[in-house]
Formats: C-alpha cells, structure tokens, sequence
C-alpha cells in the first residue's frame, strides 16, 4: 500500500470517522481506522461494533493495499502536520505498520493487518429513497436532540425512523418531551418501512451531513441484518438498530388547547436564557403565565434564597390566560432549534403539556411537545 495525498484532506477524513472509533471495547483492533486504497481514493472506516463510518479522500494512489492504524495515534500525527503539504504513505515491507512522510517529517506507526478489521457492510440490500440534505439535517437536528441518554428504556434512546413513498417522519422522545418532525419526498416507488435507529448515530449523522450544496442522502433499512444504512458525498454510515417497540407518539400530541400563544421567537430565547440563570439554583424550573388582556408572556423563575427574575414580553395570545412550568433546558433546545422569526405555544393548564409549532405558511411539519413541572402557583 502506497499513496499520497493533502494533510488537510487527511486530516478532514480522519475528523469524519473519529466518532466511529471504540474508546474501550473487548476487541482492540476497532480502535483502530482500516485505510484501504480504491483508484485514485483512499479510503478510511472506523467502528465500535454499534455505527461504522466510513470516508472517502482524494489523492494518487501508487500501489493497492489495506491496513489497520492506531487511530488516536495516527490522528494526532497527521494533525500536526504542516497544513497544505503533501502527506506521503507507504506501508512498511514484510511489516504491518506505515511509514509516513511530509517536508522534513519521518514518522512510522504499527498496526494491525486488516483481516483483523470487523467486516463493514457496503450495501443492505433493501430499497433506497432518497431525501435532500438539507432538510434531512435540520430535521435531525431538531429531532435527534431529544432521544434518551440514559438506559433504562432502551427504546427511548433512538429516533423512530418511518418510511413511505412521499417521505420520512423522525420521531424521538425521553419520558419527558417529544420531537416529531417530517420530510416531504416524492418517490415512485412503494416504500413501507420503519427503524428504531440509535439517537447517537442520529446526531453524528447530522453532524457529517454537508448542507451547503443541492446533495441527496440515501437511506436504506435492512431488517433482516437489522441496519440502516446512510450514503452520503463521499460518506457512509452503517448503524445497528434498536429492537423494541416505540411508543405511539401521535397518540401523546394533545389535539387541541385552550390557550394558542404567539410569540417572537428571538425576544423569548433571549428572556429564556436570562431566567436560566436563576433557575440553575431553582431545579430549572421556569414559569411562563400567559395574560391575554395586557397581550403578554410573563416569564418567572427563582433562585432559592438568592434571587429571582421576572421579565414580560409581547405575545398575541388567544383563548383562555394559562399558565404553565418547564424545565430550563427543555425550553432552550426547542427555541433554539425552531427557525421562523414567530413561535406558536399550545397551552390549557398547569398540569398539562406544552406544543411547540413554527407560526408558518403551514409547510412545518415540526411538533414539540415538553411535559410541565408541577409547582407551587
């Protein structure tokens, strides 16, 4: 194995798989990144069993071959090299390591032959549809943020992917909110297919997904081999599924509300963030008491026995005053990944959730719904 190519591409390709690579795992060599030659492109996987990625770079390939490296090493390495010089890779004879060359830098690293490597699946062999990436990414982004960390509920800590011939729906929740989000497609073909896909894998997804051209993402589920695989420009993602049943989240949207509050999204991130402050010290809590005749949102929190803040601001509110709690956190994430300059807030009581919705031209298919915390009024 002989090649060559740019630091800055090297370093860019190993940046995209780095979050693939084992920390601790009972098979050592999935700390490793498997480089392969293909043509002229070089290619670089990482796995931890759960998600592979894989990347493809630019540069002149001189002789065919495959390899495992350490991948920590092999990172910080390429890093410090000079940026915009050519970085020289050659695998080092009757040995399994490479020796490594860029300006007056001679370095060697040993690794491990690529027999060792766990297998990466190239394709799934299901159907394929495709979804702009664009969209896809912020969807993830609104989506994926709300999927469970802990592991008392398995199935909460995935995205609920839904497939059928005019789009996907992403759907996530922790016990305590829930994201649902869709993207509109138009296929031909008669796709019926569902996945309990792992919300980290959702999340390095958005992260990998480049939004600044006209791009497609392809996504195929296989069930039998219970994977979904992502294709990307010049990136794959293969993940593990999750088993399990998801629960029916249409069924935990409330359908209607007593109060509908309308407010400007950027003066209530901004009002948000300052009460944040006190209710660090308050268990996040974060009143919001919705007064339609002075047509205001009166934003409350408290931190014990040192402060409190107390902030109005303008809402066109309709229906009934309400007034609700919500945990600090949960407000910030779904203010900050909303996009329309006006927000929509469905309300009825104290005791009941809150939805949060784009105020648009109807073509926002976001819902967000955050549980209330039960308070003393």
């Amino acid at each position: 194995m002989e090649f060559s190519c740019l630091q800055d591409n090297f370093s860019r390709g190993l940046a995209n798989v780095s979050r693939a690579v084992a920390q601790r795992a009972p098979l050592p060599v999935t700390q490793n990144v498997l480089i392969e030659t293909e043509d002229s492109k070089i290619k670089i996987t990482a796995t931890n069993l759960e998600i592979a990625i894989s990347t493809w770079i630019s540069g002149e390939v001189k002789e065919a071959g495959s390899l495992t490296i350490p991948a920590r090493m092999l990172t910080d390495f390429i890093n410090s090299l000079p940026s915009g010089e050519q970085v020289e890779v050659k695998k080092i004879k009757d040995k399994a390591g490479i020796e490594i060359k860029c300006k007056t830098y001679n370095g060697r690293i040993s690794g491990t032959e690529a027999s060792e490597f766990p297998p990466i699946p190239e394709s799934s062999g299901s159907s394929t549809i495709s979804v702009p990436s664009s969209a896809f990414k912020k969807s993830l982004g609104r989506v994926a943020i709300v999927s469970a960390t802990d592991d008392s509920r398995p199935v909460l800590m995935g995205v609920k992917v839904e497939i059928d011939k005019s789009g996907i729906t992403l759907a996530a929740a922790d016990g305590f909110r829930l994201a649902v989000d869709r993207v509109e497609i138009s296929s031909s073909e008669d796709l019926d297919s569902s996945a309990i896909v792992p919300g980290k894998t959702m999340l390095e997804l958005e992260r990998l997904i480049d939004d600044s051209n006209q791009s497609t993402t392809q996504i195929s589920i296989s069930e039998t081999s219970n994977q979904i695989l992502f294709n990307l420009e010049n990136i794959q993602v293969v993940s593990q599924l999750i088993q399990g049943q998801f629960p029916d989240y249409e069924k935990l949207i409330p359908n209607s509300s007593s109060t509908q509050s309308f407010v400007n999204r950027k003066a209530f991130m901004e009002s948000i963030k300052a009460a944040s402050i006190f209710a660090r010290d308050g268990s996040g809590i974060i009143k919001l008491i919705m007064d339609k005749s002075s047509k205001k949102i009166s934003i409350h929190s408290n931190a014990e026995e040192i402060g409190d803040l107390e902030n109005d601001i303008d809402a066109d509110i309709n229906g009934d005053e309400s007034k609700v709690a919500f945990n600090s956190r949960f407000l910030q994430d779904v203010v900050g990944v909303l996009s329309s300059d006006m927000i929509k807030i469905d309300s009825s009581s104290p005791s009941s959730p809150g939805v949060f919705t784009e105020k648009s031209d109807g073509n926002s298919n976001y819902r967000h719904v955050i549980m209330p915390m039960f308070v003393q009024w």
